[in-house]
């Protein structure tokens, strides 16, 4: 790999922009990311990294990505506690299982992965949830949540993601929790989430450290920084800017893929 100046920008320009969307539509930034690192370097005459690559270094990053964002919300009182304890201790034993296991699977198997996952985020996302923002408010079904959280978790090991663009939209529709309190509480999942999948890719010895210390160091300072915008804009606005970035995303990897 070439560690050039060009290759430090590029690279820390990609996790900013990632991570300040992440830490803004409460996802962990894979879903934006993924995609970023399999198609731009190229564009800039960079090597081009493979989607095991791309995997190990999203999975490390999304954790340092999603801690800054969930530290932004601390205060905000949209943290969701038990939703947080009952996916993310589902999400966690997932996200291991998906990440340990990826490393057993061809390049294109991963992206396949990752492009059902995201057509699935990208359908869910237009289907109409309710309207309460108070956090202590919300009931939700504590078997289902786990059991989804655990299923995703799997997919979303694979691909390097702790799941947050697809928990968000299971969230919204399925367990009917309001926008705000998705967005916050899906980060806190989301960096659970992220502590499994980083395990599973350092053992089966998928990161690209340097490139990802260049992309955390690019999230610690963007994350809070789009979490702090999320709480100022539309509600709608945030919905459908999510909805329209998963739907281009799975449209343009399967389109790589049928091709």
């Amino acid at each position: 790999m070439d560690y050039s100046i060009t290759f430090i920008i590029v690279i820390f320009a990609l996790g900013f922009i990632g991570s300040f969307l992440s830490g803004m539509l409460g996802v962990g930034g894979s879903i934006i990311k993924y995609p970023l690192l399999l198609y731009i370097p190229p564009l800039f005459g960079l090597v081009a990294f493979t989607a095991h690559q791309v995997s190990g270094i999203s999975a490390i990053q999304v954790l340092f990505a999603s801690i800054a964002g969930v530290w932004a919300y601390r205060k905000s009182g949209l943290l969701h506690k038990d939703l947080i304890i009952y996916m993310g201790g589902s999400i966690l034993v997932g996200s291991f299982i998906g990440s340990y296991g990826s490393g057993f699977l061809s390049e294109n198997a991963v992206n396949i992965v990752y492009g059902v996952l995201a057509l699935i985020a990208a359908i869910m996302m237009f289907i109409p949830s309710k309207k309460v923002e108070n956090a202590e408010m919300v009931p939700f079904n504590k078997l289902l949540a786990s059991s989804l959280a655990l299923v995703v978790g799997i997919g979303s090991g694979i691909v390097g993601a702790a799941g947050g663009f697809i928990l968000v939209p299971i969230m919204l529709t399925i367990l009917k929790i309001p926008t705000r309190v998705t967005i916050a509480t899906s980060l806190a999942i989301t960096f659970i989430s992220s502590i499994g999948g980083s395990v599973g890719k350092i053992i089966t010895g998928q990161i690209d450290y340097y490139t990802a210390f260049i992309m955390i160091v690019a999230s610690i300072i963007a994350a809070p920084l789009g979490a702090k915008v999320a709480q100022k804009i539309n509600v709608k606005l945030l919905k459908w800017l999510l909805a329209i970035m998963i739907g281009a995303t799975a449209i343009k990897i399967w389109i790589d893929l049928l091709g």
